[in-house]
């Protein structure tokens, strides 16, 4: 079963390191597929490939100056999974508060 909702496709696009650092790169601004093939040790195809995932994840576009087409960073399903992590951030928040707090009354020599 394929995911279809949009934090699934944006973590399923960010699972992968090759297409993390296409990101990093369109983070410094807009770029060729020649200019985001550059570090990398695959083909064309492939490196095409990894942007169809981000573009399907909404997280690059594709955009048009002259002959060129550059791709460029959209950041909002970013901020879509920093959303959905911030629960799970203050949940381990609270637990390494509690679990600072046992430490330091087992440490005083009692415990709760």
């Amino acid at each position: 079963m394929a995911a279809t909702d949009p934090l699934s496709l944006t973590l399923a696009a960010l699972a992968d390191p090759t297409r993390r650092a296409i990101l990093a790169r369109l983070s410094k601004g807009d770029a060729t597929v020649s200019e985001l093939a550059a570090p990398f040790e695959m083909s064309f195809p492939a490196v095409s490939k990894h942007l169809k995932v981000l573009e399907k994840a909404g997280l690059v576009e594709q955009g048009r100056a002259a002959q060129f087409r550059p791709r460029k960073l959209r950041p909002e399903p970013l901020r879509d999974v920093n959303e959905w992590l911030e629960a799970y951030r203050r949940f381990w928040d609270e637990r390494l508060d509690q679990l600072g707090d046992y430490l330091k009354t087992v440490q005083e020599g009692g415990e709760k």
